[in-house]
């Protein structure tokens, strides 16, 4: 991995500034106009990579700003999601973290009081056209610590070739119905139901079978991660492994690559999130596909799960709160903000973009609205970070019998526990 440098000084009314954009492989070079000899800001923001898009539209857009804010120095690195953890937490132990940061979590870094806040930094125009629902979500005890970027709702996806042949004719609701049609798909020789308990998507994967089965993370501000619920949720996750019934390697086999099995007509069915409409089209515009609702147990009501995440700014040596407003109107401005959300397939979590967008396809409007009646992560406690890690560690020895479903949440529970008495306890390290 390259840092990004600036090199180069107002020198009278004359300068060149070189702009290394890194995403840990490549850069790309920005050219600042001459003459203006304010103080020059500089942002540092790291942002994660959702897709091969990303990084040059992130690349693109801040070449833009900096030649409209000539004072205003944005150095960006785009960082795949399985190193953006590692990438900010070298940057915060060394004492530089980034200005601005797009993550999946915040309250350990506003506990830890890192983070600037949000109400300071951006201007009344965008907290205005914000959701108000996700804005709530990450706010804590009246602090605004991030606010949000993206969102998902997540469905259950569906390869409608296979379904014809398996002869299923609509999409599971239910885990009995979910077992048949899986069972109907690994009978024409394709994969059912792709499971994906790798890094990233476990803490996904537990949730749908957690909420699925009439449980959740919390209850009453208190983990609940070993109810009988989440036991009856994952205890039948790992069986659809046992049987064969979903892909040979949940473990092994991210997200994005199950899209692509989904794609090429192996998988019959999997749960995703909005950006499986824009990948498939983009990379398999011939597959068929369809989507429903996650299936719950029989007898639960319909579940919705989003997923948000967020733009925060940390505390730095050198922070400038009007250059970080300034960038940040930038970056949700109308135009470039439905620029990020076409190109990544996401919600939009602007009211503005979201209107626009509803009216062109009232599958956006209905996906909006589900948003608020959604299942989220348990973003406003700062211990939510450290039990993601843990979980991330319990794949495979759930589903290879090395740790039963009970035990394991047992463990994840009691770890919970501890780590929400230290964050509570004053004395925190």
């Amino acid at each position: 991995m390259r840092a990004n440098r600036w090199i180069g000084f107002y020198i009278n009314s004359l300068l060149i500034l070189v702009v290394l954009l890194s995403a840990c492989t490549s850069s790309a070079v920005a050219p600042v106009p001459a003459g203006n000899t304010e103080k020059q800001a500089v942002i540092k923001f790291v942002a994660a990579e959702y897709s091969s898009s990303t990084k040059p539209l992130l690349e693109r857009l801040v070449r833009n700003f900096m030649r409209e804010h000539p004072s205003i120095t944005v150095e960006l690195q785009v960082v795949n999601w399985d190193l953006i953890d590692g990438v900010y937490t070298s940057m915060i132990s060394e004492g530089q973290p980034p200005d601005l940061l797009n993550m999946n979590m915040y309250a350990r870094f506003g506990h830890d009081q890192l983070l600037n806040n949000m109400d300071e930094l951006i201007s009344d125009d965008l907290k205005n056209k914000l959701s108000p629902h996700l804005l709530k979500l990450d706010r804590i005890n009246g602090q605004q610590y991030a606010i949000p970027y993206v969102a998902t709702v997540r469905k259950l996806y569906y390869e409608q070739n296979l379904f014809q042949q398996a002869g299923i004719s609509s999409p599971p609701q239910t885990w009995s119905q979910l077992t048949k049609d899986a069972t109907k798909l690994k009978a024409i020789g394709a994969y059912g139901f792709g499971v994906d308990l790798t890094d990233n998507e476990i803490p996904a994967y537990l949730s749908y079978f957690f909420f699925g089965a009439g449980g959740g993370w919390m209850k009453n501000g208190k983990w609940d991660i070993n109810s009988p619920q989440n036991v009856a949720g994952l205890t039948y996750l790992k069986q659809l492994y046992i049987q064969g019934l979903t892909d040979p390697e949940p473990t092994v086999t991210i997200r994005d690559e199950k899209q692509r099995i989904l794609g090429d007509g192996e998988l019959g069915m999997m749960i995703s999130g909005n950006y499986f409409a824009a990948v498939t089209e983009r990379e398999f515009p011939n597959t068929a596909w369809g989507s429903g609702i996650i299936p719950v147990k029989d007898g639960q009501p319909e579940m919705n799960f989003g997923v948000q995440d967020v733009m925060l700014s940390f505390k730095t040596d050198h922070t400038n709160k009007a250059a970080l407003s300034t960038f940040l109107d930038y970056l949700y401005n109308d135009e470039n903000y439905e620029n990020i959300i076409r190109q990544e397939g996401m919600i939009p979590v602007t009211t503005t973009v979201a209107s626009k967008l509803s009216l062109e396809n009232p599958q956006m409007e209905t996906d909006i609205n589900r948003l608020q009646t959604a299942h989220f992560y348990p973003l406003q406690q700062p211990e939510w970070g450290d039990i993601i890690a843990l979980t991330r560690k319990m794949g495979n020895a759930i589903l290879y019998n090395e740790i039963t479903p009970q035990a394991a949440l047992d463990q994840v529970q009691q770890y919970a526990e501890r780590q929400q008495t230290l964050y509570q306890n004053p004395t925190h390290p």
